[in-house]
Formats: structure tokens, C-alpha cells, sequence
């Protein structure tokens, strides 16, 4: 576990300093771009339009456990050639995790939001947020835009940084692949459409396993930065928002970043959205909470998860030294 601690440590203050370079990864294909390319393949060529419910949802399950042992071989084979190559193998182990975590790309793509309401208004903004949620721009207002950013940031925090980190820890490179190409296929086909509802069924719900113990410890981890950044008052609101509330999002594991942080900085989220015309409607998270954010709240939510950020660094450099005394 100290190998990982030291590991995961400095690969998160990498990835705080560098981020993800746009220069990069315009000549070379990101990893999750290659684990998207994979799922789409058997999307298109094992989803089949005419199975039948039970038959699409074998075929699903069946791929899932093919891509998900296909990155734990490869997470195994890195690990076996890192442990091999000494101190190349040590950074060469820290830069790949650096870039599966997105620390510093979830704060500038939720900046770039605020900045787009302050400079640009609500089209601005709405240009903004479309890059990061799914949910019809053209159906927010400023509220809508904001209350959208810090929900995602929220949520983001838990499954693009606590949990990659949290299997990393557990599980070395074999658990942060499997893991990232889980939360891959979620996204790309977990969701309750029609072509999707049976073959993704497997993805969305292992994917709710696999960031249950993240979205807990995320919940604290804000609390805990909201202490530091804000003041004892609002860790108190975050906690109990989040106990409170958590149970209420329609997601086991969103509720409880996004209750931690509405309620440490007296915001109300959730509600009803609309997703492609389709509206969903839900109750509001920490509801007495105010209900009209804006671009400031955005920049506050920033500013508290980046404190948080640091608590992750300081709980794991704590947990370091403790496995580094302990026989």
C-alpha cells in the first residue's frame, strides 16, 4: 500500500500542476478515448437492434467482462514491467495515473462556465455547460447553468478523482483500468435509452457498485474541505445535508457529493431537468437552501473543491505516514 500511497500522492499533485496537456493528446489518443473506441465496437457490432431484452442483456454483460479482464491484464502487465524498471518504472507509474485522474480539468472545465456567464451572459454560459452535462442547454437559465456546473462538479469530483484514487489504492494499475473503463462504458451506455436499457444494464449497475464507497468518501472529504474554507457552520450543513438528503438523488452515489457541497455553501440542487426534451423531475437536494445560483456561487464551489482537492492529498500523505510507522 506504500508504494501506491507515494504513487497516487505525487500523481495528484501532477495532474493539480500540468492538468491534462491539449497538446498532447492532439497527436496521441487519450486512454479513455481508446477504451470509448473499444465499447463503441461492441456497441455497434454485438447490439443488435432486434434481440430480444434477456439476449441484449447477456451480450452486455458478456462484453463488459471481457473489456473489464482485458484492462486488469493490462494493469497487470504494466505493473510487472514497472516493477522491473526501477525508478523509470516509478514515474512512468506516476504519469499514468496522473492521466486518468481529472483534479485540475474539472475545475478549468467548470471555470470556463462562470467565466462564460460573467462575460458572455446566459448564452454564454449555456455554451459552457453543454460540454460538461447532458442535460438541454437551451432550457437553462442562469440558475439552471450554475445549479448544473457545481451539481457536476460535485458529482465529478467523486467518480473522475476519489474513485480512481480510491482503486488505485486498493487495487494498483489493475484497479484503476478496470475501474476507468467501468465508468467508461456508464457513460457511453448505461443510460436508460432503448438501445441501451438492456445491453448497458450491466454497466450502469456495477458502475453504482464500484462508486459507492467513493461518493461517501467524497461527502466527507468536502465537508471536511468546507471546515477549512469556509468555517464550522458550513461543514455542519454539509454533513447534514448530505445524511438527510443523499437517499432523495435518483442516482445511490450522486446525492451525496452533491448534498455535501449544496449544503455547505446554502444552495438548493437537483430539481427538475430537461435531457433531450425529456423532463425529469426530482425532488430538490437541501430544498431550504437558496435556489438562485449564480456565476459567484459557481466560483465559491471552485474554490471549496479545490480545498477539498488539497484534504484528499493531506488524508493520503496522513495515511502514508501511518502504514510508513506501523510494523
Amino acid at each position: 500500500m506504500e508504494y501506491h500511497l507515494m504513487i497516487l500522492i505525487t500523481a495528484l499533485v501532477l495532474d493539480r500542476i500540468i492538468g491534462d496537456p491539449e497538446h498532447v493528446w492532439r497527436h496521441l489518443p487519450h486512454p479513455v478515448v481508446l477504451f470509448g473506441r473499444a465499447i463503441g465496437f461492441f456497441d455497434r457490432t454485438i447490439n443488435q437492434d432486434g434481440d430480444f431484452p434477456a439476449t441484449s442483456r447477456r451480450k452486455g454483460i458478456l462484453v463488459l467482462l471481457f473489456l473489464l479482464i482485458l484492462s486488469i491484464l493490462i494493469g497487470l502487465l504494466l505493473s510487472f514491467l514497472f516493477d522491473r524498471l526501477g525508478w523509470v518504472g516509478f514515474i512512468a507509474e506516476i504519469i499514468i495515473v496522473a492521466v486518468f485522474l481529472a483534479q485540475r480539468s474539472l475545475s478549468e472545465h467548470v471555470s470556463a462556465v462562470a467565466s462564460g456567464l460573467m462575460s458572455g451572459g446566459v448564452d454564454g454560459g449555456r455554451l459552457a455547460v453543454a460540454r460538461i452535462v447532458g442535460r438541454d442547454p437551451e432550457s437553462l437559465d442562469e440558475e439552471g447553468v450554475s445549479r448544473a456546473a457545481i451539481e457536476s462538479l460535485a458529482e465529478n469530483f467523486a467518480d473522475g478523482v476519489v474513485a480512481p484514487a480510491f482503486w488505485f489504492v486498493v487495487l494498483g494499475l489493475p484497479g484503476l483500468l478496470a475501474y476507468k473503463m467501468l465508468n467508461t462504458a456508464d457513460s457511453m451506455i448505461g443510460h436508460k435509452s432503448d438501445r441501451h436499457l438492456d445491453f448497458g444494464w450491466a454497466a450502469a449497475r456495477l458502475d453504482d457498485v464500484a462508486n459507492w464507497p467513493a461518493a461517501r468518501l467524497s461527502a466527507m472529504f468536502i465537508v471536511i474541505g468546507a471546515f477549512f474554507e469556509i468555517g464550522t457552520a458550513a461543514a455542519k450543513r454539509g454533513l447534514q445535508a448530505a445524511l438527510r438528503d443523499a437517499g432523495l438523488h435518483r442516482s445511490p452515489n450522486a446525492g451525496w457529493p452533491e448534498c455535501a457541497m449544496a449544503g455547505a455553501l446554502r444552495l438548493s440542487v437537483a430539481g427538475e431537468r430537461n435531457y433531450a426534451g425529456v423532463v425529469v423531475r426530482e425532488p430538490r437536494l437541501n430544498a431550504a437552501g437558496r435556489h438562485a445560483a449564480t456565476g459567484t456561487d459557481i466560483k465559491r464551489a471552485i474554490r471549496l473543491y479545490e480545498v477539498t482537492c488539497n484534504v484528499l492529498v493531506a488524508v493520503l500523505f496522513a495515511l502514508l505516514i501511518i502504514t510508513l510507522i506501523l510494523p
